[in-house]
């Protein structure tokens, strides 16, 4: 029987932590997240093709982990695809996936490796929240992003109830730095009774 990792996810408190849990759980992440109904990927790529629905639109996946969010876009209509993430095993199987143009090795902070503008929308699907990135990501990717660039990206139930990423995003929205388009809340991991937020922000 494998190890199961979901409930051990939520709990890291290092960057050191998480890396070394993601590295562990790369083999048996799609099977778990599977048995309890991953959703949000596909919800997030529905929302921003509604806004965006153009297959040859330049779209970051922002840790893209095991490839799971990429294939969602794939199947949506999104056909250019990057994907970068900062951990190595998880990366290497979005690489045996047929889902992404590159893929990239990124560190956990520090400049973006792409200039702002060269893609009109970044996903961070099931990325940003407690045990994984932290709320400054939220910076970071919005960096990336040239005027009128979409952002397109879930907060489960544990990122919900952390205000410092319920405030990054009212930080953008509240100076007019950014443009709630859609908000919806729905199933994340219904096999484990978790909802999720999915957002779509545009730049101003």
């Amino acid at each position: 029987m494998s190890e199961k990792f979901l409930d051990k996810a939520y709990a890291l408190q290092s960057a050191e932590a998480t890396q070394d849990l993601y590295n562990r759980w790369a083999a048996s992440y799609e099977a778990e997240v599977a048995e309890n109904g991953y959703a949000t990927p596909a919800r997030v790529a529905g929302a921003l093709w509604n806004i965006l629905p153009d297959p040859k639109a330049p779209i970051l996946d922002f840790g893209c982990g095991t490839g799971l969010s990429g294939l969602a876009l794939r199947r949506q209509g999104f056909a250019v695809l990057d994907g970068v993430d900062p951990n190595p095993e998880m990366i290497a199987k979005a690489g045996e996936k047929e889902a992404y143009r590159s893929l990239e090795l990124i560190g956990m902070d520090g400049p973006m490796p792409w200039k702002p503008g060269a893609y009109q929308a970044i996903t961070g699907i099931g990325v940003l929240g407690t045990g994984a990135a932290p709320a400054e990501t939220f910076d970071r990717i919005m960096g990336g992003l040239a005027k009128g660039g979409y952002f397109a990206f879930s907060y489960n139930d544990h990122a919900l109830a952390d205000v410092s990423y319920t405030a990054k995003l009212n930080e953008w929205l509240d100076c007019g730095a950014a443009r709630l388009l859609v908000q919806e809340y729905g199933p994340h991991l219904p096999g484990v009774d978790l909802n999720s937020n999915v957002y779509v922000i545009e730049k101003a």
